[in-house]
């Protein structure tokens, strides 16, 4: 008998086949999750007949029927009568079109809107070094104090040879990202103070920190800020005035400290005892201790309810129309108040409402990448 090598080709015998799609693959997981019965399969044809109306209305009313521009008169006033001649059946973005720069800027002077223009741009710059972990060190401060002195510059003026615009002529998205951004920057370490203070073995601290929390989620920021803007003078000193806008900042700031700082201890009470004892037997300062070991891992362990109450007061800028602040959706709706726009609300909220989707979805987006970086030792 001869001996047979194990590279020798065994006559007959076939390549391993792959299993039939029946079983794995697309047409395997619709056969499971959608038409896995006489039940389930009317459910998907009925939504899916549900969707591609849906669809195909939106199509036809925002770009197939919708109008663009609309003709001038000689007068420049907008002839807006082609438009109400759809009755409905498309879209009218052509309030866009002329109102655009009012929504953005507000009634920021005309001529100077390219400031406003540079000083969102410089904040969405700044968001995406922040977000950058090659910065998450010390030199993420300067890069910060560089970009808000600029961004006061161009917004104030008065120097290197820019007009003065005072704030009462400040308005639009630059106003929703001066709140947002300064809001959150400054309440978040707030709440990591008031966070850890909920859980001093001081009874002072603890107490101020639980009565400062439940006295601020206690009452809505509406309130908080009419008493910002009403208020909060007459208890100043004769002669004495803060800006409407600082009121409404410091508000939004106590605000969102009180809201993330009960996020921040949830992150702290789950942690293991254990990781406090080996603090502890490192023979490591409280300071130390909570910002080497505590803190990294509590947030860590809280990104998500931390991004998203990032979002919820990112949206909620919106409530200082109340004390006559013209942030972007306060001047999107007096884009409309001329009577020759007016009925076409929904293609500004439509606007508006994208401007707001791009910022919340992107905070979003990047929350899920870095809690999956963040947590990639925890897979198994």
């Amino acid at each position: 008998m001869s001996d047979i090598t194990a590279n020798t080709p065994i006559h007959g015998s076939s390549a391993p086949r792959d299993a039939p799609m029946a079983t794995t693959g697309p047409i395997a997981w619709l056969r499971a999750n959608l038409f896995s019965g006489w039940l389930s399969t009317a459910v998907t044809l009925l939504l899916g007949y549900l969707i591609v109306r849906a669809v195909v209305g939106i199509v036809d009313w925002a770009f197939i029927n919708a109008i663009w521009s609309v003709p001038l008169s000689p007068t420049g006033v907008a002839q807006t009568q082609v438009c109400r001649d759809l009755q409905g059946a498309g879209a009218c973005w052509a309030v866009v079109t002329e109102k655009h720069r009012f929504m953005l800027f507000g009634t920021y002077p005309y001529e100077q809107h390219w400031r406003p223009a540079i000083v969102c741009l410089l904040f969405i710059g700044l968001y995406i070094v922040s977000a950058m972990r090659r910065f998450w060190n010390w030199t993420l401060v300067p890069i910060w104090i560089v970009t808000l002195t600029a961004i006061g510059i161009l917004m104030w003026g008065g120097v290197l040879g820019l007009p003065y615009v005072p704030q009462e002529r400040w308005g639009g998205l630059p106003i929703t990202l001066i709140l947002a951004t300064f809001g959150l920057a400054f309440a978040f370490p707030l709440s990591i103070l008031v966070a850890l203070g909920r859980r001093s073995s001081l009874p002072a601290i603890k107490v101020l920190c639980v009565v400062y929390v439940e006295l601020i989620r206690g009452v809505p920021l509406i309130s908080l800020l009419f008493m910002a803007s009403v208020m909060f003078p007459l208890f100043l000193p004769e002669g004495m005035n803060i800006d409407k806008l600082l009121r409404a900042q410091i508000a939004i700031i106590l605000f969102a400290g009180a809201y993330l700082a009960e996020v921040v201890r949830g992150g702290l009470q789950a942690l293991p005892k254990g990781q406090y004892e080996a603090a502890d037997a490192m023979g490591l300062s409280y300071w130390q201790k909570t910002g080497l070991i505590i803190l990294p891992q509590a947030l860590r362990l809280v990104i998500p309810p931390l991004v998203n109450t990032f979002i919820g007061f990112f949206k909620d800028t919106s409530l200082v129309l109340i004390i006559g602040i013209f942030d972007l959706l306060t001047a999107g709706k007096t884009a409309i108040v001329e009577p020759a726009w007016q009925g076409f609300g929904v293609e500004v909220y439509v606007f508006v409402g994208l401007i707001y989707l791009c910022f919340c979805f992107a905070m979003s987006k990047y929350s899920q990448g870095l809690e999956a970086e963040l947590n990639r030792h925890r897979r198994r």
